[in-house]
């Protein structure tokens, strides 16, 4: 019988010793948890941090399998939120201590929509007298583009690699050149380059994944060096060409218990990055966010959207918090930070701590 404890104790994790690891559930997952709270608590602390989430458009250039937004989805209701309510929201935040924002939408390249970017972020900084700190979740771009919204203002970029085994990614991606494995990678690369906090993550429970598939994840985002990460259970979409291979899936249970495991996992594997607690936890355990922040995450995304257009910007099926308005939002997740024991980061833009220990040294 393997000894969890003699794993948990090593300084470095094999692949095999990560795989066992992800697989645990009842006492043996409880000691994964508490190695993970312990790391988090000495190497990051107890504060957990806001980012008020502005989805801004649903509307996307890519075909991604999995994705509710997806090109060729007809049955969504595409929508472009006017900029004066982005600065509008932007503005909710900052007044709101928040500190910091996301603004992620679909993804396009062309140069209307790359102004567009450039042009809020210099608006939202000036409208908060740069107080306001700034993540984007807008995709692949070349790296003058990447360069161009850091110079005005961006900080923060979070570009999920979905899956690091690249066989996993062509079964969820078309195979052609705006869907490229090895794209993605230079973007990530790119991101570095322009300077900002980079970001990645991964799906868990994808039709094909195998535990080791997710334990190379691990080791994936620790060999290129992130300084924060966003991932979370895999939860299909009816119209998606995904949804197909729904009989594969894992028990939504499991998804969402490895999704805990990959969490503290990295936490222990990575200890003083930014780990988010994904709303996609809480559409599968009412609990789940507060679960994820007792076991290694520290970031917190309440979503800053009109609420008019929540219900479109559906990227998984059943997703929370779809009717409420930004301050109900707000209000919820204090409450879940304190049920978590952990305290509220207010007014701190909790930049990741990885981060200026990589630049400085």
């Amino acid at each position: 019988m393997t000894d969890i404890q003699s794993i948990l104790d090593k300084e470095q994790y094999s692949v095999e010793d990560i795989t066992t690891l992800l697989q645990l559930e009842g006492d043996n997952q409880k000691l994964l948890f508490k190695k993970s709270e312990e790391t988090q608590l000495k190497y990051v602390g107890n504060k957990v941090f806001y980012r008020g989430l502005v989805e801004f458009s649903n509307v996307c250039a890519k075909n991604c399998y999995y994705c509710g937004i997806r090109k060729d989805n007809n049955n969504v209701e595409r929508y472009n939120i006017e900029d004066k309510d982005i600065i509008e929201a932007a503005i909710f935040a900052w007044k709101n201590r928040y500190a910091s924002m996301v603004i992620q939408g679909g993804e396009r390249s062309d140069e209307h929509f790359i102004n567009r970017i450039d042009h809020l972020i210099q608006q939202i900084k000036k409208e908060t007298n740069g107080d306001l700190g700034i993540t984007l979740s807008l995709g692949e771009q070349t790296l003058e583009t990447y360069q161009k919204w850091y110079n005005s203002g961006a900080h923060r970029y979070l570009l999920r690699i979905e899956s690091s085994n690249q066989n996993l990614y062509e079964q969820i991606h078309p195979k052609d050149q705006l869907h490229d494995y090895n794209q993605r990678i230079e973007a990530l690369k790119s991101l570095r380059k322009a300077g900002y906090q980079v970001g990645t993550g991964v799906m868990v429970g994808l039709p094909g994944q195998t535990f080791e598939d997710l334990a190379n994840d691990l080791l994936f985002m620790k060999e290129i060096d992130i300084d924060m990460c966003g991932m979370g259970p895999y939860i299909e979409h009816k119209d998606t060409p995904l949804f197909e291979r729904r009989g594969e899936l894992w028990p939504i249970k499991k998804r969402f218990s490895t999704t805990l495991n990959m969490i503290a996992m990295l936490r222990i594997i990575m200890k003083d990055i930014n780990i988010a607690a994904a709303t996609a936890l809480q559409a599968i355990d009412p609990m789940g966010r507060e679960k994820a922040l007792k076991i290694g995450a520290n970031v917190i995304m309440p979503n800053i959207t009109p609420t008019f257009n929540r219900k479109n910007y559906q990227l998984y099926e059943n997703k929370p918090c779809t009717d409420e308005g930004a301050e109900d939002c707000g209000n919820c997740l204090s409450m879940r930070i304190e049920l978590a024991n952990r305290e509220i980061g207010l007014g701190e833009w909790g930049d990741s701590k990885h981060y200026f220990k990589r630049k400085n040294k």
